[in-house]
């Protein structure tokens, strides 16, 4: 059984680590936030020490770290702000923890060195919560792109739509600086997810960029890809906004739908599963995901490739 500690206890993704945690058979020994909404520990490790300070809890865990016995922390789970993994990886490290850090790793490619650096250091590892490389549907997807021929272009249309309050732009994360906007925040798994099946980014060309929707056109390898992202509920389909869906997501490849909308729900414990056994996605599995949303955040919009058919409805 490994101690795992957890940053970021009150955050909307924090409970698929807990259960992820519980699921594979370990402990929750020490849980931070700044908000002390974390009543959900009780539905997983009630006996959690709980921290609201980032201070004491670095106290805790150093002296979990020099008692030993089977008291030091092993994991640190990152569920904090986005602009906050970057140190939250380095404190894991420096305290002779793994991390195990969610979506986006970082905001900029330059951050992956310096954590390079740290790991080298430290001889602890980042690992990183790329679920749908572990999904079976894309994991079949990409075998049979693998089986194809070598100079294979697929036509690829992705869209997710993932409805948000009012709260949304109010909180960090309507804050490019802490989120890294729309691309970051909400899309950095389907770019990380397009790279894991079709190869390396070749063009990278933004449409539409506003703090509640954007879109583009990607070329890899292997595939041309236009792509939406949107918070906005009145652009789930009507038919489906009118049965009560507030999320959709499609990707087509040459007009054929792909099914992943199911088997979410034990990605996380999968990963863990997979970073337990040492097999989990480090640092370099990251680059071009966390590249390809640092130039979508700093382009201007252009017309290079085909529109998205959402972006003609909007036009």
């Amino acid at each position: 059984m490994k101690n795992f500690a957890l940053i970021g206890a009150a955050g909307f993704v924090a409970p698929r680590h807990m259960k992820a945690i519980r699921d594979t058979g370990n402990k929750l020994v020490a849980a931070l936030d700044p908000n002390d909404s974390v009543g959900i520990l009780d539905s997983f490790f009630p006996d959690a020490d709980f921290f609201t300070e980032f201070e004491r809890f670095d106290r805790h865990i150093d002296k979990q770290r020099r008692y030993g016995h089977g008291q030091e922390i092993n994991y640190v789970s990152i569920c904090s702000p986005n602009y906050l993994h970057d140190s939250h990886m380095r404190f894991a490290l420096r305290s002779g923890a793994e991390a195990v850090c969610e979506k986006p790793l970082v905001l900029n490619p330059r951050n992956i060195d310096g954590l390079k650096e740290i790991e080298n250091d430290t001889g602890s590892k980042v690992n990183t919560i790329l679920q749908l490389r572990v999904h079976p549907s894309i994991i079949s997807l990409r075998d049979k792109i693998a089986a194809g021929p070598r100079d294979q272009k697929f036509d690829v249309d992705l869209t997710y739509i993932t409805s948000r309050g009012h709260w949304y732009l109010q909180s960090w994360k309507g804050n490019v600086e802490k989120s890294g906007g729309i691309a970051t925040n909400i899309g950095v798994h389907f770019y990380d997810m397009l790279h894991f099946l079709f190869g390396a980014v070749q063009e990278n060309h933004v449409h539409l960029s506003e703090p509640t929707k954007a879109a583009g056109y990607l070329e890899y390898e292997h595939a041309r890809v236009r792509w939406y992202l949107s918070l906005d509920v009145g652009d789930v389909p009507r038919e489906l906004r009118e049965a009560g869906q507030r999320t959709y997501r499609s990707i087509t490849v040459d007009g054929e739908e792909i099914e992943f909308s199911g088997g979410f729900a034990d990605l996380h414990t999968r990963s863990y599963e997979e970073i337990l056994a040492g097999r989990g996605f480090g640092l370099e599995e990251n680059r071009v995901a966390i590249q390809t949303v640092a130039d979508i955040r700093n382009a201007s919009t252009t017309l290079v490739g085909d529109l998205h058919p959402f972006v003609r409805q909007t036009d």
